[in-house]
């Protein structure tokens, strides 16, 4: 909140039309908020936030559910929801974030196996294995694909493109 700012200046000789400008509110918005009073609903918010600072200055990794466990252990009465929104207003975040899944699962295989997982020949040239796999870089993806042959056990050609 920063309407208590434009006050601190304004007893500085700081006009209040200029210090609104700087920090991009009207002036309008500050008498506003200067003519109403505090009431005990926002000193409670006040006063959670600033519990729920100190709980996260002494161990920066809980998050708000965690912070919400801390102030109830404290005696203070907050719902996790409310711990969140004043977590949110405040910008007091965990540390330690969650990895993020993409979603994105394996599909099904792209065609039968045809050789019924027998992976080697009684000779050259009779069983062919395949498979091309994709790879995400920066200027786009990257097709790799590999040939071999089940009964040399070499590979014939690998190949890399771009697309």
């Amino acid at each position: 909140m920063t309407y208590p700012l434009v006050g601190d200046l304004a007893a500085d000789g700081i006009p209040v039309a200029v210090t609104c400008r700087v920090l991009g509110f009207s002036k309008q918005a500050y008498y506003a908020w200067k003519a109403r009073p505090v009431t005990p609903a926002d000193l409670q918010r006040a006063h959670l936030i600033n519990a729920a600072m100190g709980v996260h200055r002494d161990d920066p990794e809980f998050g708000y559910r965690f912070i919400a466990d801390e102030l109830t252990d404290a005696g203070l009465q907050a719902s996790a929801n409310t711990v969140w929104s004043l977590c949110r207003e405040a910008g007091i975040v965990s540390t330690v974030h969650r990895r993020r899944r993409s979603g994105k699962k394996a599909g099904p295989p792209v065609h039968d196996d045809l050789v019924h997982r027998q992976f080697t020949a009684d000779g050259p040239d009779r069983l062919w294995l395949t498979d091309i796999t994709e790879h995400p870089t920066g200027e786009g993806k990257l097709y790799s694909c590999a040939i071999k042959d089940a009964w040399s056990g070499g590979s014939w050609a690998t190949r890399g493109t771009h697309a």
